[in-house]
C-alpha cells in the first residue's frame, strides 16, 4: 500500500476534525487554568489522531463490505479504487488500533482511571460507529455521536491531561464510596466553548449525508436528513452552523471567560454566506466542501480568540 493510497484510506484530509478540537482543549486549559503538560499533550494528540484515522479506515472497510451498489464499490470506495486486499486494511485497522490503546493506558497512568473511564467510553463509540450488524452511522444518530464524541470528548480530555483533575472534574474510589466532584464552574465555561467543535463536526456529517441521499437509498442506509426531509434537514444545519457563536457570547456575558473570546465571533458572516449556499443546494462535489470550510473557520477563530485570551483577566 502506497503513502497516497493509505492517506486515502484513513482520509486525512478530514483530520482537521480532530486537530481543532484539539486545539481548543488545549487553548482551554492555558487560558482558563494557566497550565499545560506538554508530555500529556503530545500523547493524546498521537493518540487521538491514530484512533481517528483506524476509525476512518475501518468505516470505509463496512462501507466495501456492506454495500449494495456495485459502482459505488468498484469506482467511489477507495478499497475497490485501489483494488486493496481486505487481509490488508484489516491489518491497518488492528495495528492502528493497537498502538492508539497503548499510548492511552500509558496517559491513563500519567493522569488517573476517570481518563481511562472516559477514553474507553470515546472509543468504544469510535468502534461502533461502523462495526457490528447495526453501526451507529447507520442510524440517524451518528451526528449526535460523531458531534459529542469529537466536539465535546477530544476538547474535554485535552484540557484534562494538562491539570489537577480536582480543578475539573474529579472521581474517587474508595470502597464502598465512590464520589464524582468537580468545578461547576469550569465544567460550565468548557462545555459552552465546547459547542462550537461539537456543532460543526455533527454539521459535517449531517452535510455528508443531506448530499448522499439517493447513494445512502441505494446501499439501505438510514441516515437523519431521510427523516427530516429536505426543509428540516436544512433549518437544523443552520442552527448547528450559527449556535456556537451564541454559547460564545454567553460564555462572555457570564464572565466564565475574558473578552477576547469575541474574536471567534469575526467569521461570522462567512458562516452565513457559507450555511446558505449550501443549503441551497447540498451536492456531494459542488457545495460538501462549505461545511468543511465552516468548521475550519469557526474552531480557527475560536482557537485565536483563546490565544488572545491569554492574560487577559474574566
Amino acid at each position: 500500500m502506497s503513502v497516497r493510497v493509505f492517506l486515502k484510506l484513513v482520509e486525512a484530509r478530514t483530520k482537521l476534525a480532530s486537530i481543532l478540537p484539539f486545539g481548543v482543549g488545549v487553548g482551554f486549559a492555558l487560558v482558563y487554568f494557566h497550565q499545560v503538560n506538554w508530555l500529556n499533550t503530545g500523547l493524546f494528540f498521537v493518540a487521538m489522531l491514530l484512533f481517528d484515522m483506524m476509525t476512518t479506515a475501518l468505516n470505509n472497510l463496512m462501507d466495501y463490505q456492506k454495500a449494495k451498489d456495485e459502482t459505488y464499490r468498484r469506482t467511489v470506495n477507495i478499497i475497490g479504487q485501489a483494488q486493496l486486499p481486505l487481509k490488508l486494511v484489516r491489518g491497518v485497522v488492528v495495528g492502528l488500533l493497537a498502538v492508539a490503546t497503548v499510548l492511552g493506558l500509558l496517559l491513563s497512568s500519567r493522569t488517573d482511571w476517570l481518563l481511562l473511564v472516559i477514553g474507553v467510553a470515546c472509543f468504544g463509540i469510535g468502534i461502533f460507529y461502523t462495526f457490528g450488524p447495526l453501526p451507529l452511522s447507520r442510524l440517524p444518530l451518528g451526528e449526535v455521536f460523531s458531534g459529542v464524541t469529537m466536539g465535546l470528548g477530544i476538547p474535554f480530555i485535552a484540557a484534562y491531561v494538562n491539570v489537577d483533575s480536582s480543578k475539573l472534574l474529579d472521581l474517587r474510589l474508595a470502597w464502598p464510596s465512590l464520589s464524582l466532584t468537580g468545578d461547576w464552574r469550569a465544567l460550565l465555561a468548557l462545555g459552552l466553548v465546547c459547542v462550537t467543535p461539537m456543532a460543526t463536526i455533527a454539521n459535517v456529517m449531517l452535510a455528508n449525508n443531506m448530499s448522499d441521499v439517493a447513494e445512502d437509498q441505494r446501499n439501505h442506509r438510514v441516515t437523519l436528513p431521510m427523516y427530516l426531509g429536505e426543509k428540516y434537514a436544512a433549518w437544523l444545519y443552520t442552527f448547528l452552523a450559527l449556535c456556537g457563536f451564541g454559547a460564545e457570547l454567553v460564555a462572555v456575558g457570564l464572565r466564565l471567560l475574558p473578552w477576547p473570546l469575541l474574536v471567534a465571533l469575526v467569521p461570522l458572516p462567512l458562516v452565513w454566506r457559507q450555511t446558505s449556499d449550501f443549503t441551497a443546494r447540498p451536492d456531494k462535489q459542488a457545495t460538501f466542501g462549505l461545511s468543511l470550510k465552516t468548521l475550519v473557520a469557526a474552531n480557527l477563530a475560536l482557537i485565536v480568540s483563546l490565544v488572545a485570551s491569554l492574560g487577559v483577566g474574566r
